[in-house]
């Protein structure tokens, strides 16, 4: 069973949300401040947050990296403006993924779910394989399969394509992408420099680089595996 935190200081959506995720099977936990949601991740354990942005004592992007700071579980923003801002700072403040207000109870389900996939990716291991649409990573050889074919890439175009896998469906920021693939013994991979790899990456693993499917550009927001595209 799925076990959520939601933060959340309007009660009447909080009371909706909270329903919509009893129907699916899921413990929903509700906590209408910043302060009582520490006090609910200091005794409970969960498996993802859902965060609004305001709350009475605080805000949800500090809260977000407080959580961080203690776990690794996904974290959805659920932010009542349309802003770009927003959704930047919530991204780079340890966030997973973002729903707009107001949004479909159905795409908030969907977007759980997507998330919870990585969980389920973690705690289940096969082996040493990690496979995505056309593509497989022998995580042990560092060795990577398109269709079957290998595909030759270099060590930092393994981490990066290992990263946005294991977090298939959610958006990574450039930031966090780049903490993902930091390699202190290796190359220093700035931001500019990201962006080469990803297209050349596209040129290996893309049916059509010049329309790439699979990794999807989120313009300011940073990247998105989509796997089952």
């Amino acid at each position: 069973m799925l076990r959520i935190l939601l933060v959340e200081d309007d009660e009447n959506l909080a009371n909706g949300i909270s329903y919509a995720l009893t129907q699916e099977g899921w413990a929903t936990t509700l906590a209408g401040s910043v302060s009582y949601a520490l006090e609910l991740l200091e005794s409970g354990d969960f498996d993802l947050a859902l965060l609004d942005v305001m709350l009475p004592d605080g805000n949800g992007f500090e809260l977000c990296k407080k959580i961080r700071e203690r776990s690794e579980m996904p974290i959805i923003f659920l932010t009542a403006r349309d802003e770009e801002v927003n959704i930047v700072m919530g991204l780079e403040s340890g966030a997973d993924d973002y729903v707009t207000k107001p949004f479909r109870l159905r795409e908030l389900i969907s977007r759980i779910k997507a998330n919870a996939r990585r969980i389920q990716k973690h705690s289940v291991e096969e082996g040493n394989s990690l496979k995505s649409g056309p593509v497989e990573l022998d995580t042990s050889k560092l060795r990577a399969y398109r269709s079957g074919k290998e595909v030759i890439l270099t060590p930092t175009e393994f981490k990066i394509l290992r990263a946005l896998m294991e977090n298939e469906g959610i958006v990574l920021g450039r930031d966090r992408l780049l903490q993902k693939v930091w390699d202190v013994d290796g190359e220093f991979i700035d931001d500019n420099t990201l962006s080469v790899h990803i297209r050349k990456l596209r040129e290996k693993v893309e049916e059509d680089p010049s329309r790439p499917k699979l990794i999807e550009t989120l313009r300011g927001l940073g990247y998105r595996w989509n796997g089952e595209k």
